[in-house]
């Protein structure tokens, strides 16, 4: 038998010394197995309050357009529409309501990303961007605390934090470039179908008033390069802006557009009556443009006469009492501005006299004169057709100076940008004015100038502008709300 070893020979003995760091190390790695339980749980928390605060902070901006109300509407949207959870982290699982996040508004973005946020906006009409925080969350850390007394060191941090920011930004793109001014904050297109509307020409010192209109900053205006305007500069551009067909202006942004006053007489009411067959002054060649083309409905109580090239009028137009325009509201022009949009007197007279031992249209009593337009046209076989609106009458309602009628019916419609002028304080030119929103205004008559430096336009409201097609041009609209942060 081995007799046993001396102490000594057990303090040199190196058998089983594996053993030792295997248990110093397993006791370690399931520390560390331990702690990935808790550090799972603070990231999955964080993932989804990081995805409650994107959520809140999308909706919340989705909301700000500039108008008195925005951060109003910003708050009830986020509380209402917005429902989350959590698996892990004290509180209720339900991520949902105010008592989950806080909101702040501001007016602009820093430069960086790494720069405090404190441009805060508590004006409605300033508030561009909204910051959603998430109320923090503590996640309980027992296998990290226990991890934590046995080895001595800190274990990580249990509160788990968010925060999102987001804005919204409504584009434009291919509108005419006026804008008119509006009664008030709350007046709203959609409430106003079918009302007339009569704008004039604003002017630079005093006050403008509802209804007084400009244009919306042509020299500096984004052009389409690759439209009828591209390229071109001063009257030119004015005048293209204002009259042609197709792809003209890149996109204005609804929160903030520069305007001018709408002392362009002679430029604004050739440009603007090109749509109805009228080709006068600076405009007196482009009857054979396309880019200029009329409506397919041009009645407007005139006769053409005479298109040729070589006249300095290409088309003059004299008054007959066989054809009347559409007419205003009844109630003008004591009513001002802004009608009320019954028209049943003025209907009347317009059936009596262009349509004289004819069938008029089969519309409601209660019909506007832009779908009794649109009726007139579908009744004659249609935009491209070549058949009288009018049959016997020595207005046709066909264009009868340019060769062919652009194929779209809102050729005749116009979409401007409503500005609340009394709240803006405009006077004339203005930048990074507030639109409070784009309205589609049907054309009743030609535009005429009205005395010196004035130009009227009689229109009629169709609504608020919005979607693709909207304004006779293929105007369109993109409401853009995103993440920045």
């Amino acid at each position: 038998m081995k007799p046993l070893r001396s102490i000594r020979d057990l303090r040199k003995s190196t058998e089983g010394t594996i053993l030792v760091f295997f248990g110093l190390s397993l006791g370690v790695f399931l520390g560390l197995v331990a702690m990935s339980f808790d550090l799972g749980r603070i990231g999955i928390t964080q993932t989804e309050l990081q995805a409650f605060a994107d959520n809140v902070a999308l909706a919340a901006a989705g909301e700000l357009d500039g108008r008195d109300d925005s951060i109003d509407r910003a708050r009830a949207a986020a509380a209402n529409f917005i429902t989350d959870h959590k698996s892990f982290g004290s509180g209720d699982s339900v991520l949902s309501g105010d008592a989950d996040y806080a909101l702040t508004f501001f007016k602009s973005l820093p430069a960086s990303d790494l720069s405090a946020m404190n441009d805060v906006a508590s004006d409605p009409r300033e508030a561009a961007y909204v910051r959603a925080t998430a109320t923090a969350s503590t996640v309980d850390m027992t296998f990290a605390a226990a991890f934590s007394a046995l080895t001595g060191n800190a274990g990580p941090e249990g509160v788990v934090r968010a925060s999102a920011v987001a804005g919204f930004t409504m584009y434009a793109c291919d509108i005419t470039p006026m804008m008119f001014c509006v009664p008030g904050p709350t007046w709203s297109a959609d409430d106003h179908k079918g009302d007339t509307v009569l704008l004039r020409t604003g002017g630079q010192g005093a006050a403008w008033g509802p209804g007084d209109f400009g244009f919306l900053d042509p020299q500096n205006v984004k052009v389409d390069p690759n439209g009828p305007c591209g390229g071109l500069k001063g009257p030119q551009l004015d005048r293209c802006l204002i009259g042609a067909v197709g792809s003209i202006t890149q996109c204005f942004v609804q929160r903030g557009v520069d305007m001018e006053p709408g002392q362009k007489v002679g430029i604004e009411d050739a440009a603007i009556n090109v749509r109805f067959d009228m080709y006068s002054a600076t405009m007196n060649k482009e009857k054979n443009d396309p880019n200029y083309a009329p409506a397919p409905n041009v009645i407007d109580g005139l006769v053409t006469q005479g298109c040729k090239a070589d006249e300095n009028v290409v088309s003059k137009k004299d008054d007959t009492p066989l054809s009347v325009p559409l007419p205003p509201d009844d109630c003008f022009p004591s009513c001002g501005r802004f009608g009320n949009g019954i028209w049943a007197t003025g209907r009347a007279n317009y059936e009596a006299i262009n349509y004289a031992g004819t069938t008029p249209p089969a519309l409601p009593l209660n019909a506007t004169r832009y779908e009794y337009y649109l009726k007139e046209i579908e009744l004659s076989g249609g935009p491209l057709s070549t058949n009288a609106i009018l049959p016997g009458n020595s207005e046709s309602g066909r264009p009868q100076c340019a060769p062919k009628a652009a194929p779209d019916p809102d050729r005749r419609s116009i979409i401007v940008a409503g500005i609340d002028c009394a709240a803006n304080q405009i006077q004339g030119a203005a930048t990074n004015v507030p639109v409070q929103e784009f309205v589609k205004i049907f054309l009743l008559q030609p535009g005429k100038v009205s005395g010196a430096q004035q130009f009227d336009i009689l229109g009629e409201i169709v609504g608020s502008a919005g979607g693709q097609g909207g304004g006779g041009s293929g105007a369109t609209f993109h409401d853009v709300v995103q993440l920045y942060r």
